[in-house]
């Protein structure tokens, strides 16, 4: 019976000739009503025809703007409405960049996925992202991300662009009762870990630190036991369920009643991919991460260095 149809994310995304991670967006934001079976996303034939209708119906009153656009920004034209640019990464930097870019390049809407770093890259290999965010170590030259991208990206046209840094370690319990200091302590017999999900930037992170010091990860208890996000790892140890865990400063403060060992700034860098149909907001992007305006929104979150905010650091 046609009432027992109903559609993946995958089946969705090739109906309507958008990437799966669109899909997502569009679910998580409520656009596109879904139910879960299992581990996997449904959507009904009927929810599916009601946002194709909202959709035109947005697409068909959209209003014209009461002015010309600021020279530094380029509108995007298309005959079939707004073109989706899909951010990937999960900090509150790119939630700021979205908005920015919605209110100051015409013609696209930006979409957010949020995924990890190296998933991230991969989904821009695959052709699913136009921006995404990384942070990944490369233990054996101390590099951030352009020794992943390169090898990721390769024959691919790019542009790396420095969103921010920001501050590395881990959490401990407050107070740090166990003396935990550097990253050869996470060697302790009887250790209780919160670990980040594979392909984060924070496991890879882990991962090569304890490569570089010759700690087994089979020996760190709760390694296998994974969160999505720094909040969920520095929640772990603030109940008491972890003695340690890897992550950012921010969610320390945010989580509170556990304390945060700096060990490491991390570089977080945007990767915009150059294909001919993004050629057209590139610069206005990169006007927007060089401006006051961004920059002094993003200095009201405690835990960003700024100094190389909107620095290109690598082009093909």
């Amino acid at each position: 019976m046609s009432s027992d149809i109903s559609y993946t994310t995958e089946e969705i995304a090739k109906l309507l000739k958008i990437s799966k991670l669109t899909v997502y967006d569009l679910i998580k934001k409520g656009e596109l009503a879904s139910y879960r079976v299992g581990k996997q996303m449904r959507v009904d034939p009927a929810d599916l025809e009601a946002y194709k209708r909202r959709a035109k119906g947005m697409q068909s009153h959209e209003r014209s703007p009461q002015s010309e656009p600021a020279p530094a920004y380029h509108a995007v034209t298309s005959p079939k409405g707004p073109h989706p640019v899909v951010i990937t990464g999960q900090d509150l930097s790119l939630d700021i960049l979205a908005k920015h870019m919605e209110k100051n390049i015409p013609g696209i809407r930006p979409l957010r996925a949020y995924v990890g770093s190296l998933d991230s890259l991969i989904s821009m290999y695959r052709g699913e992202s136009d921006i995404v965010s990384t942070h990944l170590l490369d233990g054996d030259t101390g590099e951030y991300n352009l020794p992943y991208i390169r090898k990721l990206l390769v024959g691919s046209s790019y542009r790396v662009v420095n969103l921010l840094s920001r501050n590395a370690g881990l959490y401990v319990k407050q107070g740090n009762p166990l003396a935990i200091t550097s990253w050869k302590d996470l060697g302790r017999q009887g250790l209780r870990l919160a670990n980040r999900e594979k392909g984060s930037g924070a496991r890879v992170l882990l991962d090569e630190q304890l490569r570089l010091h010759g700690i087994s990860a089979n020996k760190l208890a709760g390694y296998e036991l994974e969160q999505n996000n720094h909040i969920g790892v520095a929640s772990k140890v603030a109940s008491g369920e972890a003695d340690v865990g890897v992550g950012i400063e921010k969610a320390a403060a945010i989580v509170g009643q556990i304390d945060f060992i700096p060990l490491i700034q991390e570089r977080y860098d945007l990767v915009m991919l150059k294909t001919e149909q993004n050629q057209a907001w590139l610069a206005s992007l990169l006007h927007i991460l060089q401006s006051d305006a961004f920059k002094s929104e993003l200095q009201n979150i405690a835990g960003y260095d700024l100094s190389r905010t909107g620095e290109v650091l690598l082009e093909t």
